[in-house]
């Protein structure tokens, strides 16, 4: 089994916690955070350091998983990934067993499937994306790199989510849909037509 350092320290990176356990691929050496003061966060992993730490932290581990959330921003997300590809780490794919990924599908690295969620035949999914919870994924979607469809949200087939794009629990994205990059849907939002980048619906 290969260790794996954990990047963040809040309740997503708890999720991923049990999503790496339950799959069995990693071993967890502990967590990277900017909150120094805990001694642990989540089944007794130790804090490791700060993001100033990375590089030596990469001499002992070459596996790291970004395990910070995103809803309104994903900044702190983007900025980590490009200093862990400075750094050199392996950005392992996470996909919990509990999840079912068609095999002809595509998922890429540094990108979560947690538990429950479907990600259906000809979908890619890009880097650095959460398919949290419960949420479905159709055929022929193409999630673009930094995305987060929240749990249990629908994206309808043939539908593409451009860069940097958050998906609210239990919205629905209609089939064909092109979503733009940078754009924010909110819960329970039913998105039937195309959204031009930047855009916000509530």
């Amino acid at each position: 089994m290969k260790n794996i350092i954990i990047i963040g320290d809040g309740g997503h990176a708890k999720s991923c916690c049990d999503v790496i356990e339950l799959e069995k691929k990693y071993k967890i050496l502990g967590f990277v955070t900017s909150n120094t003061r805990k001694k642990k966060i989540s089944n007794n992993y130790p804090i490791l350091g700060t993001d100033k730490d990375l590089k030596t932290l990469r001499k002992k581990c070459e596996n790291a998983f970004i395990a910070i959330g995103h809803i309104k921003d994903n900044s702190i997300r983007k900025k980590i990934l490009k200093k862990l590809i400075n750094f050199k780490f392996n950005l392992p794919k996470i996909i919990s067993p509990l999840s079912y990924v068609s095999k002809n599908s595509k998922i890429l690295n540094g990108t979560i499937v947690m538990h429950g969620a479907i990600v259906n035949a000809g979908s890619v999914i890009n880097k650095n994306c959460i398919i949290n919870t419960k949420s479905l994924i159709e055929h022929d979607c193409i999630i673009d790199e930094n995305c987060h469809i929240a749990p249990g949200a629908i994206v309808n087939g043939h539908t593409h989510v451009g860069k940097n794009t958050f998906i609210g629990s239990n919205s629905v994205i209609k089939q064909e849909v092109k979503i733009g990059n940078n754009c924010f849907i909110n819960a329970n939002y039913f998105l039937k037509k195309n959204l031009t980048a930047n855009k916000k619906k509530f």
